[in-house]
């Protein structure tokens, strides 16, 4: 036999015997003779399965027989409590389903499936058998495509009806991608388990430890990741719901094979949007999921990365902050370090791994999402132990300096993470956290932001955190805590940068300031009235050079009440603990004597000294020069406030509070007697307190001013005259004794020093206890420096500038004390003649200065007479002098004027001395500076009734009467009625100074007789000033009828509103009086020419003259009194108007006028933003209840709107569209209901306009109708009736000639653009009875609107190379994707029956009538779903 023979001969020969064995086996027919054979041959049978030959191994296992399996499987299924019988088909079925074909084993899978929850529930690893033959056929199941009418239908197809069978599946499913073979996970000493399974779930996947089970490389085991793959596809498919494959998806998006997380990715955010995470039951399977439950045998915890997608789910719901428990033990075991793990679960990930990172940085965030969303008493109990852990986890990193191994981003980025956490979760428990005595974690977070070195990043982590806690601050504290908290915020308040702190365990650097942070707390939790508060907020100010904006503008706006009300919007509140009161709604100031007596210390060397000893022990602390201004600036409020409360006196703190303030102490005669009142010193208890105070803030202002030789410190000098001004002598009297050291104040290179010393020393050198032989040493000395100004220079000249200053302030105040006669006439006589010299001689503009202010003081308490003027000189010297310096510009000249006229006799001769100072002011109308006329308005209010007028109640600064100089009314008569005459001019100079003129003696001597007889006139005149073309005379009629209004009675009151408000709705123009060629009818520039511009009515006549057109005359007058119909509309609402509409609006015209509402309302949205902003603030002083006005004249306001919006003024019209659409989104659709279909009528005519701005308007009302109706449409059933009712009335209007059908483009377009949002957001409820009539018209729209571009194109294809077909091809498509179509088939899948009887002709007719291929292809397709 040949070689090649051999082993063909070997294995016949094997063969053989093999058949042989086969034949014994099969004759045996006794059991006696079947065991001797068995007994024989069953072992050497067995051992050619390994023979060499194919052949041979085959015939021992013969495949090509094929088994029962589908018989086995149902058999398997009637014995279910035959463990024996299940056992064998199993074998045989694991056998068997191998031999089979694709198509049959896929005819197998229903069966497998179908009841195999009940297998695993007899038999776990029957179960697991089962679980395993459907792994083994699902690679061979060709899945549809996702969302397919086949897809949808693969779960019937499979017979899975049995939701338990369902469950199972993907219970499995899911634990499947969770398993890992041979993890390193132990449970017990030979069971094995992996990260997200138990030892018998491992079991299950293994099939109790069968070591091939996974073994790609078997023939009998199966690809782990291939199987994963497509077990991920099956879940996709529509055997499962969202519900169900929401598990398996989310473990497979966390698989660290990219292959199978794709697909899980994929698949979870697809399940997401059906899976509600506020499942209580979800959300405590993520939970077990996450944790595990190996201590009682159940699964391990998952895997890091399973982990961080779960913590990203817990953090998108609300349920799940109500896990308290857990939500503490995910943060404790993020934190926790592999020594510190208990010893049943071994730490998953290094804590230094960037999973680690991830991991807690996922942690931090769910941290944070439970601290903003869960409720409050879940807070409470997580908020602690988190807390403390948190420190611990900073501290154990170094604290404040950060160990080496902690510098890493990773570690940095999670320290500024616990930092924030540690914010916000103590806001929530802050009684247990931060309001105990000690403030420990407080005083923690400020030490960590000025002195941890982790860097710039983490330090705003730690200021998001102290900003967190500080509204605990907000609420009521304890003594004890709020003396804490200024304990602690005094401190950083004078932190230096770069300084080493006292810690207690070793010394850190002071890396950042606290100081802005410090000073909001101050502002945000301490009271308005602590004073502790207030001085943190002049640190802030002042406190160290070179500070950061920012620590400056939070430490104003800590010493405004305004901004502290803004800041605080509940009030004050008091403290709790000792004295604990009430909360009050107003903000208080400070105790002035507690102020004082808690800065004093801080700023000067003496903390508190005896007051006879006052004077010589007090002197500035040079460390705290700064502070000095703002402190005296918020005393000296503190002191007024406190005078004004203590006569039950309102202050309103808005935004200009202490300009109305000052006015108050400069202009209002109550409110200054009131502060008068309050400084005197009595022995009533509790007022040494108060008095010691007031003269220790005296002498701190007096230090002050007289700082550095003189120097001064800003607005000591000025507040300290302000103070004395209102001291009575008593209290004066132990400053006064210490003007002798005042000459260097006197004498000051700045002139504002000089300026006020001089006037604080004119009050005290003539109080009554200084001593008449140091006013003489003075007297002399001053005298002696003024006399050489001729030769001064430089600072010699500032030192004569204060010298004459001086002794004019001192004999003005000794005339009104009556102490003249306390120093030689003679030096009067000689200071008289010296300031005239200057007066007529001097060049030096500082000089001439002096000289004027000493006049004035010397004119205005009568020492200068005109017998008192020296020979060489006369008063018309004096009066032509001051006239020419009034032309300048000098308001103090003409001042000096008026008070010169005061002591003049009244005479009717036109050349008497007081005549002509009044003509001669008169005359200085041309001078265009405002502040020269108001300063000649008041110069005439003061010659025409002497000191009874209210410009000089500021000007009385000592405790004395005014002089008798009063005026008999006649004069003052004589000057009102000059200016009012005056008032009617057409020149535009003499209108703007009469216009301030007539201001100034209604609001000087608007008490005296004459005035109030001519209020009326007065008001006749300032109205005519509303409609000037000058925006200052607006303004000043303005003030001019609100003071009118003020100081009428309520007949007069009622006709001025009468007045006001015709002029305000009449469409006819006054311009103010008779019309002469120099009248000033535009604006310069408002016409141009090619010469210059249309200005004067000379002009009007001039061109109208070149033209030969004499009808221009008439156009440019209406067109000019057009414009002033809205300029005086403009100047309606500013400076006082809406004060006086308020008050007439309570029980005045207006409460009786209603109809005044809708012009009103409409005038709110004019174009014009002068008009606009001047009505808004008329509405808000006229209307106090909006809500309730427009409610009651809905109607009326609704009518007047569309009447006018289609009126020939298009700044009507536009005002129209804006009125209409704010009206209608802030009412109940009941009130318009009625009003909808005209409102969308005009408002689609005006979209039309021709004017842009009208068009823009209208477009935007037509937005805000359909927005409304888009909104009731999305709120379903909730708002079904409203937005059915709404249909009704919108369809027909689009569809009808004033939408669809219209001529122009613009609103067609947006008639149908609104029809496919109404037909998008429509329930099919409400839109079936519109369907047949909206396919039918949008069907024909989807021709008329196609660009006339495509059929051109149709037209010349082959010019372009195209054919017809390819063409119409192009435009099918596009009509398939065109929201159109979309509209058409939203319409069709609302179809019921009687919808499709009435659409059916409908579609018919649309057939027929189609003219372009987009329309009748559309009607086509249209049509065969209702066939």
């Amino acid at each position: 036999m040949s070689e090649s023979a051999k082993p063909s001969s070997s294995e016949a020969k094997e063969l053989s015997l093999i058949g042989k064995v086969e034949l014994r086996i099969a004759l045996a027919s006794t059991d006696a003779e079947l065991k001797t054979t068995l007994k024989t041959f069953l072992a050497p049978l067995l051992l050619k399965l390994a023979s060499e030959h194919l052949n041979v191994r085959n015939k021992n296992a013969p495949r090509s027989v094929k088994l029962p399996v589908a018989a086995l499987l149902q058999q398997f299924r009637q014995y279910p409590s035959t463990p024996l019988i299940r056992h064998f088909d199993l074998l045989y079925i694991q056998q068997g389903i191998k031999r089979l074909s694709i198509t049959k084993q896929l005819k197998l899978l229903p069966i497998i499936v179908n009841g195999i929850s009940s297998d695993a529930s007899i038999s776990a690893s029957h179960g697991a058998v089962l679980f395993n033959l459907l792994l083994r056929i699902l690679p061979n199941l060709s899945l549809p495509e996702r969302g397919s009418l086949e897809d949808r239908g693969l779960r019937d197809q499979l017979g899975l009806a049995r939701s338990e069978d369902i469950t199972f599946l993907a219970l499995w499913f899911g634990k499947l991608l969770l398993y890992t073979p041979k993890g390193p996970e132990h449970v017990g000493p030979t069971r094995e388990a992996c990260p997200g399974l138990s030892a018998d779930e491992y079991d299950f996947l293994t099939l109790h430890d069968k070591k091939d089970t996974w073994s790609a490389g078997d023939n009998t085991g199966l690809n782990l990741t291939e199987t994963k793959i497509t077990i991920a596809r099956f879940l996709a498919s529509g055997v499962f719901t969202d519900q169900e494959r929401f598990l398996p998806a989310l473990f497979s998006s966390a698989d660290s094979n990219s292959r199978i997380s794709n697909i899980g990715v994929d698949l979870l955010k697809r399940a997401s949007s059906n899976v509600s995470l506020e499942d209580p039951t979800l959300i405590q399977q993520l939970y077990h999921i996450y944790f595990g439950d190996a201590s009682s045998g159940g699964p391990l915890p998952v895997r890091p990365a399973l982990r961080i997608q779960i913590l990203t789910l817990l953090s998108k719901s609300v349920i799940a902050t109500t896990f308290t428990a857990n939500v503490i033990q995910v943060f404790q075991e993020v934190l926790t370090t592999p020594e510190a793990t208990d010893g049943s679960r071994e730490f998953l990930i290094s804590p230094s791994s960037r999973e680690a990172s991830k991991m807690r940085h996922s942690a931090f965030s769910f941290i944070m999402w439970t601290s903003r969303i869960g409720s409050f008493a879940d807070l409470q109990v997580i908020a602690p132990p988190l807390v403390r852990r948190l420190r611990e986890y900073v501290e154990g990193q170094g604290w404040p300096n950060p160990n080496d191994d902690a510098r890493s981003a990773q570690y940095l980025s999670l320290r500024g993470m616990a930092y924030q956490s540690i914010g916000i979760l103590a806001m929530h428990s802050p009684r247990e956290l931060l309001l105990e005595p000690n403030l420990d974690l407080l005083h923690w977070l400020f030490k960590a932001l000025s002195e941890d070195a982790s860097g710039s990043e983490i330090a705003v982590s730690v200021e998001e955190a102290i900003g967190s806690v500080l509204n605990c601050f907000k609420t009521g504290l304890d003594w004890d805590v709020e003396e804490g908290l200024r304990s602690l915020l005094l401190h950083h308040m004078t932190l230096d940068d770069g300084a080493m702190s006292d810690h207690n365990k070793a010394p850190t650097q002071v890396r950042r300031s606290t100081r802005f942070v410090a000073v909001r707390f101050a502002n945000r939790c301490l009271r308005y009235s602590d004073v502790v508060a207030r001085w943190i907020d002049l640190i802030a100010i002042g406190g160290r050079p070179g500070e950061r904006q920012e620590v400056i503008e939070e430490g104003q706006k800590g010493l405004s009440p305004y901004w502290y009300q803004i800041l605080n919007p509940l009030g004050e509140r008091a403290s709790r603990g000792r004295g604990s009161a009430a909360a009050k709604p107003i903000v208080q100031f400070p105790v002035f004597s507690e102020m004082i007596e808690f800065i004093m210390p801080r700023i000067t060397y003496s903390s508190r000294v005896e007051q006879q000893e006052l004077l010589p022990n007090l002197s500035l602390n040079k460390q705290t020069l700064d502070i000095v201004a703002p402190a005296a600036t918020f005393c000296r409020a503190i002191l007024i406030s406190q005078a004004l409360v203590s006569v039950e006196r309102d202050i309103k703190f808005d935004v200009d509070w202490d300009r109305k303030l000052d006015s108050a102490m400069s202009s209002d005669e109550l409110a200054r007697a009131a502060t008068k009142a309050y400084l005197k010193p009595s022995s009533t208890e509790g007022d040494d307190e108060k008095t010691k105070a007031i003269s220790t803030f005296l002498l701190v202002l007096y230090n002050g001013m007289v700082w550095n030789h003189g120097e001064g410190l800003p607005k000591c000098g000025e507040y300290l005259v302000d103070v004395c001004a209102l001291c009575s002598n008593a209290m004066l009297s132990h400053l006064a004794p210490h003007v002798v050291s005042w000459t260097s104040s006197i004498w000051s290179n700045k002139h504002d020093t000089r300026t006020t010393a001089a006037h604080a020393f004119g009050i005290l050198a003539s109080h009554p206890d200084f001593p008449s032989e140091e006013l003489q040493k003075l007297l002399v000395t001053l005298l002696n420096k003024a006399r050489t100004w001729k030769s001064a220079v430089g600072a010699g000249i500032n030192q004569v500038h204060g010298s004459i200053l001086a002794l004019g302030f001192l004999w003005g105040r000794l005339k009104l004390r009556a102490h003249l006669d306390t120093l030689p006439e003679t030096d009067l006589h000689v200071f008289v003649a010296l300031i005239f010299d200057i007066l007529a001689e001097s060049g030096q503009r500082t000089l001439q200065e002096a000289v004027v202010t000493a006049i004035d003081q010397l004119c205005l308490f009568s020492v200068l007479r005109p017998a008192q003027i020296p020979p060489e000189y006369t008063p018309n010297v004096l009066v032509d002098k001051m006239i020419e310096k009034a032309r300048s510009g000098n308001d103090k000249a003409i001042l000096a004027l008026g008070h010169f006229a005061m002591s003049l006799k009244e005479s009717k001769s036109e050349d008497s001395l007081h005549n002509q100072i009044l003509n001669r002011l008169y005359a200085l109308h041309d001078v265009r500076q405002p502040e020269v006329q108001f300063a000649v308005g008041e110069a005439l209010t003061c010659a025409a009734t002497g000191w009874d007028s209210k410009s000089l109640v500021a000007v009385l600064d000592v405790e004395e009467s005014p002089p008798d100089l009063a005026k008999p009314g006649a004069e003052l008569s004589d000057v009102l009625i000059q200016v009012l005459s005056h008032c009617k001019s057409t020149k535009p100079a003499m209108r703007k100074a009469s216009a301030i003129w007539l201001l100034c003696i209604v609001q000087f001597n608007g008490h005296a007789p004459c005035v109030q007889r001519s209020l009326r006139q007065c008001q006749a005149a300032f109205k005519r000033f509303l409609a000037d073309r000058d925006s200052l005379v607006q303004e000043t009629a303005s003030r001019g009828l609100a003071l009118v209004y003020e100081k009428g009675g309520k007949q007069l009151k009622d006709d001025l509103v009468r007045d006001l408000m015709a002029s305000f709705i009449s469409t006819n123009a006054n311009l103010g009086g008779s019309v002469a060629e120099d009248t000033e009818l535009f604006e310069p520039g408002a016409l141009p020419t090619a010469e210059g511009s249309v200005t004067t009515y000379k002009d009007i006549m001039s061109l109208a003259s070149e033209v030969g057109d004499p009808s221009l005359v008439y156009r440019f007058m209406s067109l000019a009194s057009h414009d002033a119909i809205w300029s005086s509309r403009a100047a309606f609402g500013r400076f006082g108007l809406d004060t006086l509409l308020s008050d007439s609006s309570i029980d005045g015209y207006l409460a009786q006028n209603p109809k005044l509402y809708p012009k009103l309302f409409r005038y709110r949205f004019d174009p014009n933003p002068n008009v606009q902003r001047a009505m808004n603030d008329i509405w808000v002083a006229t209307v106090k209840d909006p809500a309730s006005i427009l409610e009651e004249h809905f109607d009326e306001i609704m009518d007047d709107l569309l009447r006018n919006i289609l009126g020939k003024e298009w700044r009507v019209r536009q005002a129209c569209c804006a009125a209409i659409a704010d009206l209608v989104q802030g009412s109940h659709f009941e009130k318009y209901e009625k009003h909808l279909n005209e409102i969308w009528a005009k408002s689609f005519k005006v979209v039309d306009d021709i004017k842009l701005s009208v068009r823009t308007a209208a477009m935007a009302l037509v937005r805000v109708l359909a927005g409304i109706l888009i909104r009731n449409l999305e709120a379903g059933e909730s708002a079904g009736k409203k937005a059915s009712s709404m249909l009704q009335q919108v369809v027909p209007f689009l569809l009808s000639s004033s939408g669809l059908e219209a001529s122009a483009r613009e609103i067609q377009q947006y008639a149908l653009t609104t029809l496919l949002s109404i037909i998008k957001k429509s329930s099919g409820k409400h839109l079936k009875p519109f369907i047949p009539v909206l396919v039918e018209r949008i069907l024909a729209l989807l021709s008329s609107l196609e660009p006339e571009a495509v059929n051109y194109i149709h037209l010349n294809a082959s010019k372009y190379d195209l054919t017809e077909e390819k063409i119409d091809e192009i435009r099918l498509t596009s009509v398939r994707g065109s929201p159109m179509m979309e509209a058409i088939e939203r319409c069709l899948d609302q179809l019921d029956e009687p919808t499709t009887a009435a659409l059916s002709p409908a579609l018919e007719d649309a057939m027929k009538s189609a003219l372009g291929l987009p329309s009748k292809v559309s009607s086509y397709f249209s049509h065969v779903p209702t066939l």
